[in-house]
């Protein structure tokens, strides 16, 4: 009889994993419920896709495990080479505000960590994202191999000319800040396309632009604080 239970209680075991990770996995689900609730929903945003995408990324996965105690707290958190995460409510707003759709490609320009670009690739059919410090794009494709984000692609470069052999984009986000918009994504936008990009120096705000057959229709959203972008769009004209 002894044995018997004891061969339950290993089968059991086995299913669990070793003690304390199902016990982890449980709180990380709490932590990220709790996220989404009090940062993102109670903020409003209501897009349930959104939502469910936001609920399914661990973002402690993208967070070094120096600063994992604090993944689910509303607030970017530093990644190394001077870059951050974003704030989980930023990257749901501009998930949102691109209206991703599930048979849409989509373009992100500053992969970061890959932690956003995680949830965009939830949203869509495919995801590239593009990051100019070689470090951080090895990072994001360490990162989502590991949480298992398929259709999402990065390229370590300069985004400002976005990635024209996959042109056109359904949706681009951008997560620096740009002095002005890069005419090169809007050319890469599709017809009816979506860039959403934190447009400004000093004073920044988010923006929302939708390429129409008349042109360009604008929406400012409000203020934000964003890394600026580098590369070629600071170089004399």
């Amino acid at each position: 009889m002894r044995l018997a239970v004891l061969q339950i209680l290993i089968v059991l075991m086995s299913f669990l994993g070793p003690r304390g990770a199902g016990a982890e996995g449980a709180d990380r689900l709490r932590e990220r419920e709790r996220m989404v609730k009090e940062q993102i929903e109670a903020r409003g945003v209501r897009d349930p896709r959104v939502l469910a995408a936001m609920r399914t990324v661990p973002r402690h996965e993208f967070v070094p495990p120096g600063n994992r105690a604090s993944a689910y707290e509303d607030r970017p958190l530093p990644i190394g080479h001077g870059q951050t995460i974003s704030q989980p409510y930023i990257v749901a707003v501009m998930a949102e505000m691109a209206e991703i759709g599930p048979s849409e490609k989509v373009l992100e320009v500053g992969s970061g960590c890959g932690y956003a670009a995680a949830v965009f690739g939830e949203l869509a059919r495919q995801v590239y994202t593009i990051e100019i410090i070689d470090a951080l794009a090895e990072q994001a494709r360490g990162n989502l191999s590991r949480v298992g984000a398929e259709s999402v692609h990065v390229r370590a470069g300069d985004g400002y000319r976005g990635w024209p052999e996959e042109a056109p984009f359904d949706a681009i986000l951008v997560a620096a800040a740009a002095p002005t918009v890069p005419e090169a994504l809007v050319e890469q936008l599709a017809p009816g396309g979506r860039l959403v990009i934190p447009v400004g120096e000093g004073y920044q705000q988010l923006e929302v632009y939708v390429k129409t057959e008349k042109g360009l229709e604008r929406k400012a959203l409000f203020p934000v604080r964003f890394v600026p972008m580098t590369g070629e769009i600071r170089e004399p004209q």
